[in-house]
């Protein structure tokens, strides 16, 4: 068999291994390294695994990432998820769909102190689920707006995904989070949009909410102080090249940490539980950059990469047809 058809029969299992939930990370390193002995043998294999998994991860850039989940960690433990939600439901809960926006709202804004998706997703569902359920809003609504929320946070600087991406890829992580920040506010206000279009048809999907008065919506003002604060000496601090993304990190992360020490009265068991959280998060990231690395060092030794890029290049397609099939496969392999 050639290394063509190995690695096309290997990628095949390693989609079969992730539709039946397995782990990426050890889906990536079972279908590499199963590949990888299936084309050089076993010895070859061990030796690259003997040095190759602490070279990519022993790096000091990758410190950022379990510094960034800290901070999120940090973040959900002082309560300022809660605050976000209500400054944002006080503005915009009594419009029809007005608490589906809030949410919206708040996952832009939480994600620009936390940088997981999952973080994101899972603490503004918490806050802000309970509130749309007491209005009676749709399910659908509901839990479609708080999924879609969530994804900003991997978009909206700081981003883990955009941070491991630099890395991998040897780019500017202040570029990358200067680039990321229009397409994540315009994603925010697309998904506030399409809310209010599907209440317009389905008035009962999401019902207005009470209205705040001015004093309480400046009162809730107030409470998005901290996070303005965190967000605008880190990423300032950045930019203006005070200190690097790791530093910035630090900073952060330090500054989320007393927020939650002061305002959220975390003590020694909730700190405990803010470092267990993200140590298992990041082993999950690192997990998933080593089953990568191996995956692609298979894929390398089957050539199977330049024989690929070797048929397109011969294949005559014009640039733009090659670009629509790629998104056409992206977008097979998201649905």
């Amino acid at each position: 068999m050639s290394g063509m058809a190995i690695s096309l029969f290997m990628f095949v299992v390693l989609v079969g291994l992730l539709m039946i939930g397995v782990n990426v990370g050890l889906s990536l390193l079972l279908v590499g390294g199963v590949g990888y002995i299936w084309v050089s043998g076993l010895d070859p294999m061990l030796n690259y695994m003997n040095s190759a998994p602490y070279f990519q991860t022993a790096t000091y850039s990758l410190s950022v990432i379990p510094l960034f989940v800290l901070m999120g960690s940090f973040a959900t433990a002082s309560g300022l998820s809660t605050g976000i939600f209500n400054a944002a439901a006080a503005w915009l809960g009594h419009r029809r769909g007005g608490v589906a926006m809030a949410a919206i709202g708040a996952c832009a804004a939480f994600g620009s102190i936390c940088g997981s998706s999952l973080a994101t997703a899972a603490t503004m569902a918490h806050v802000s689920l309970p509130e749309m359920k007491r209005l009676n809003y749709s399910g659908r609504l509901a839990t479609g707006s708080l999924a879609a929320g969530g994804t900003l946070g991997i978009l909206i600087p700081p981003s883990v995904v955009l941070v491991i991406y630099a890395i991998l890829t040897e780019q500017s992580i202040g570029k990358l989070f200067i680039a990321a920040m229009v397409p994540g506010v315009l994603a925010a206000l697309g998904y506030m949009i399409a809310i209010a279009i599907v209440v317009r048809f389905d008035p009962e999907a999401g019902p207005a909410g009470p209205k705040a008065t001015l004093a309480q919506k400046t009162k809730t003002l107030l409470e998005l102080l901290p996070v303005i604060i965190v967000f605008v000496v880190m990423m300032g601090g950045m930019y203006g090249g005070f200190f690097t993304p790791t530093e910035g990190a630090a900073v952060g992360a330090a500054a989320t940490g007393v927020i939650a020490y002061v305002r959220g009265g975390m003590r020694m068991k909730g700190l405990f539980e803010c470092l267990l959280g993200t140590a298992r998060i990041t082993g999950m990231i690192f997990l998933i950059l080593i089953g990568a690395d191996l995956f692609n060092a298979f894929l390398a030794i089957t050539q199977m990469p330049t024989q690929a890029a070797t048929a397109i290049a011969n294949s005559g397609y014009a640039p733009m047809t090659v670009l629509a099939l790629i998104l056409l496969m992206y977008r097979c392999s998201a649905a």
